[in-house]
């Protein structure tokens, strides 16, 4: 038989897909599962939202699109984010894809070739996306670590020493998933008096839980001087409307737009022309959902919080956005007997029926830091309190 190629068999994921097959077969089967492994709204779409792309199906905008996207989606877009971060950007400098996701991939291969040792900087732990893709690119993953004593943000000097003559791309999440952590202004200052001192370093801002920020004010690096021409900006309407099946993201950077276009050409062609005039509605329509989902997940995070650190070995940080709580488990490992977190998420899931992830499905586990796990309190109250409890007693249960 033909073989599949080393880059296919190497590829990553994304582990939270691959826990929710479990969770799934598990409750085919009749177990009672408490899910917190996916990291999506458990909102429905906002009603005016789908009401426009039945208006768009009905009106037969069926086809093709520009791969940049529709004008109108590209213009509510620049002016959206634009207004979020304090600048002007021009529609052409938007392009429109299907999701955010594919602009992790086509900012890899805008900024780098394959197999020379180019190198892309990106935090750990971190979206899986990001290693996997610069694996796949032929890029070399060069982890920054996020430590919890920094409230998961990273120390400017460790990003310093990390920079090489081969580094191309920085990637930066903010807020961030897995640990819910941000980067604050004087953060990204800082962050961006290293970078003046190396002027061909690209940034990857990945900002789709822009709106969903819980203290302070959003801050992007783009927005700071000399850094937006540098920037690619991603967000998308996945996060803040609910519709991560809908598939819109859209990027944004004056020199590197032109290229995302070609790749959406050569890839997806153009996203959903439906979902893209969703996509207006959620940009340019009332705001009164996503403001109620955003304080309903507020609410959420101080009562996780909350009740994990009530937990026996738990002790969680308050984390500043998002929707997902990072607890520190080393204690509740030990408790039990479980070598790791890996291991108590397991034990978790088959014995209490809570559904979990474990650091390491977000890249290797950063030493000295010890053993977390990830829930997403995209959740209801009632899950959340179930859940929880269910935690406590298991441990409670298999102390030693």
């Amino acid at each position: 038989m033909p073989k599949t190629s080393r880059r296919t068999a190497e590829l990553g994921t994304e582990n939270a897909f691959v826990v929710l097959a479990e969770v799934n077969e598990l409750m085919r089967q009749g177990k009672d599962i408490i899910s917190f492994c996916i990291g999506q709204p458990d909102f429905h779409t906002p009603v005016n939202i789908q009401d426009a792309a039945v208006k768009a199906i009905r009106e037969g905008r069926h086809g093709y699109t520009p791969s940049a996207g529709i004008p109108e989606l590209r213009a509510a877009a620049a002016k959206d984010m634009g207004r979020l971060r304090g600048l002007a950007i021009d529609p052409e400098h938007v392009v429109i894809g299907a999701g955010a996701k594919p602009f992790i991939a086509y900012s890899i291969l805008c900024t780098t070739d394959y197999g020379v040792g180019d190198e892309v900087i990106y935090p750990n732990p971190g979206f899986p996306i990001y290693e996997s893709q610069i694996l796949a690119c032929g890029a070399v993953p060069v982890p920054l670590s996020l430590r919890e004593a920094r409230d998961f943000a990273f120390d400017p000097a460790e990003l310093e020493a990390r920079i090489t003559p081969k580094t191309r791309l920085l990637i930066l999440n903010s807020p961030h998933n897995p640990t819910g952590g941000i980067l604050t202004r004087k953060d990204l200052e800082d962050i961006a008096a290293v970078l003046r001192r190396h002027p061909d370093i690209w940034i990857f801002a990945d900002e789709i839980y822009s709106r969903l920020l819980y203290q302070g004010e959003f801050a992007s690096i783009a927005s700071l001087p000399g850094m937006y021409e540098r920037t690619i900006i991603s967000d998308g309407a996945s996060k803040t409307w609910a519709m991560t099946g809908w598939r819109i993201g859209f990027a944004s950077n004056p020199i590197l737009a032109p290229q995302f276009v070609r790749w959406v050409t050569n890839t997806d062609s153009c996203a959903s022309h439906i979902s893209q005039w969703a996509a207006v509605e959620a940009l340019q329509g009332p705001q009164e959902e996503p403001r109620r989902m955003r304080d309903s997940f507020l609410a959420r995070r101080d009562l996780i919080v909350g009740l994990l650190n009530r937990v026996p070995g738990v002790s969680c940080k308050l984390p500043g956005g998002a929707f997902y709580a990072w607890p520190n488990v080393t204690e509740a490992c030990r408790m039990i007997g479980a070598k790791d977190s890996e291991e108590l998420r397991k034990r978790l899931l088959n014995e209490a029926g809570v559904a979990v992830l474990a650091d390491i499905h977000f890249g290797a586990r950063v030493p000295g830091e010890g053993q977390h796990i990830r829930f997403s309190y995209a959740a209801s109250n009632q899950a959340i309190e179930a859940g929880v409890a269910r935690m406590a007693e298991f441990i409670r249960a298999n102390s030693r």
